[in-house]
């Protein structure tokens, strides 16, 4: 792949915004990558020119810099998108109404409404290789022959094995040159459907403690197992606020914490929610398989905005310490603050964490007193109960990370 030619984009990243995902002065609605991957895409060997409306598909934006640079530098219109974290889904929506683009792209699930017949396809590679996986076999099975896939990412995130994840899909993979520690991969030659074998996801995975199988898709937080700090929590969850009927699993994950809440108790209703397209999908798969799906509400939702002021009892959170590739701690803070608003009073949050985080004194300014419930080498579990006092006293002892 020849060594893309500079693109302007200056001006238009300088109007985008994260808003309404988190956002903190280190953190940026654009990247290095963004730039490299439209730069490629218009290179002669881009074959970017020429595109009809609806040939072109974008994975992995995260908050509109490759769809609206697309549409400004490409011109292209008809552009098909999916962002799996639904906040980057809602930024892209907000910076193309402030660009005037609304009208130049949809979004689109993972699948053939996104990808059928695009004959290019521009990727912000994704932190993990099952997360690739399913997306570099739904490309080749769904995109048209001749489609050239450009696939983007900061040097210190990217990998040899995420070559060889693409290479299972196409019949040729190529690094470009680095710039500015970001990297763009060509992917072409998609493999036909017949020699594709049958989809990777939804993957399924069982535990000895749990007595449910585990669905998962590639962009599953956990996969199809259970994770070390959820088997933590899990261990003290029939003590936690034993007589609770209306109990949130916030983050959801593969929902494994909300399936073992329902079967625990026969007469609670359960709402699992999470911002991630591929965790509500795999909740949702979860409870069918456990026989629960009639008590586990799924939502793909901003934290607790599907859950009304004051209903839950009791609140599951395992949080998540990253937005997209960055760790920030203040991703897990702005779940925790939100949990004070949907507790009832006297409620319950229980909380597993790493604990060199110490979110101890977080959690006790914004919900109320906190005991241990249980430590091991790496992770903390606390259980916060509700406190009766104002709101503004909460809101006047916030520490911002």
């Amino acid at each position: 792949m020849s060594d893309p030619a500079g693109i302007d984009l200056s001006g238009l990243f300088a109007k985008l915004s994260r808003e309404p995902d988190f956002d903190a002065p280190e953190l940026r609605a654009h990247d290095a990558a963004d730039e490299l991957i439209l730069a490629a895409a218009t290179t002669a060997d881009g074959d970017a020119g020429g595109l009809g409306d609806g040939e072109l598909a974008v994975i992995g934006d995260r908050h509109g810099a490759l769809t609206l640079g697309a549409a400004s530098v490409l011109g292209a219109r008809g552009i098909r998108t999916h962002q799996d974290p639904l906040l980057g889904e809602r930024a892209l929506a907000r910076n193309a109404e402030r660009l005037g683009l609304a009208g130049a792209y949809s979004s689109r699930p993972l699948g053939a409404s996104l990808l059928e017949g695009a004959r290019l396809v521009l990727l912000q590679l994704p932190r993990g290789l099952d997360a690739l996986d399913e997306i570099a076999w739904s490309i080749a099975r769904w995109a048209a022959p001749d489609a050239r896939v450009y696939a983007g990412g900061r040097v210190k995130h990217m990998t040899r094995a995420q070559n060889d994840v693409l290479g299972r899909y196409f019949g040729e993979v190529v690094a470009g040159l680095g710039r500015r520690k970001a990297r763009v991969l060509l992917a072409r030659d998609p493999r036909a459907a017949r020699d594709l074998g049958p989809a990777p996801f939804p993957r399924w995975g069982s535990d000895p403690s749990l007595p449910f199988r585990v669905a998962a898709h590639g962009a599953t937080f956990g996969g199809a197992a259970l994770d070390r700090g959820t088997r933590l929590l899990l261990e003290g969850l029939g003590d936690a606020a034993p007589a609770a009927q209306r109990i949130v699993d916030l983050g959801c994950g593969n929902g494994v914490l909300a399936v073992s809440a329902a079967l625990a108790r026969a007469e609670a209703r359960v709402v699992a929610t999470d911002q991630s397209e591929a965790a509500v999908s795999a909740t949702r798969l979860t409870a069918e398989a456990a026989g629960v799906a009639g008590r586990v509400e799924t939502h793909r939702a901003d934290a607790l905005e599907a859950v009304p002021d004051g209903w839950a009892e009791l609140i599951l959170l395992n949080p998540p310490f990253h937005t997209g590739s960055t760790v920030h701690a203040g991703v897990a803070h702005r779940l925790i603050r939100a949990c004070r608003r949907a507790l009832a009073p006297g409620g319950e949050l229980r909380l597993v964490f790493n604990s060199h985080l110490r979110y101890r004194s977080l959690v006790e300014r914004e919900i109320g007193p906190v005991r241990q419930v249980a430590r091991d080498r790496t992770f903390t579990v606390l259980s916060a109960e509700r406190s009766e006092r104002p709101a503004g006293a909460a809101a006047a002892g916030r520490c911002h990370p």
